[in-house]
């Protein structure tokens, strides 16, 4: 799959502490994206509840794609969505910038 530099359809779910407040979110540009997070800027709601603990990550080949997923994430139970989270990252860690860590591709399923 060849993408522009940091380009790669993403939706992401951050954290302020295990099972804390979530914040679901979707980007082409998921290093910029968290590196705004991280500056301050964007979404009231991050800043507002310091929602910049990346704990879940799905990449998609087309953004439609992961913007289908975003609205289907955001209309789940939180229960499920900790699930989700706790299936793929059981302890909740930081996910960026771990070297190493990959995040879930969707784009086959």
């Amino acid at each position: 799959m060849s993408h522009t530099r940091g380009m790669q359809p993403t939706v992401y779910i951050l954290t302020n502490a295990k099972r804390g407040t979530l914040y679901i979110g979707v980007t082409a540009n998921p290093v910029s994206r968290i590196l705004q997070h991280r500056r301050g800027e964007g979404s009231a709601f991050v800043r507002r509840y310091r929602l910049y603990r990346l704990v879940y990550v799905e990449q998609y080949p087309r953004i439609t794609d992961a913007i289908e997923r975003e609205k289907q994430l955001k209309a789940w139970r939180r229960a499920w969505k900790i699930g989700l989270i706790e299936q793929a990252n059981p302890d909740w860690s930081e996910l960026w910038p771990t070297p190493g860590v990959e995040p879930v591709d969707r784009g086959s399923a």
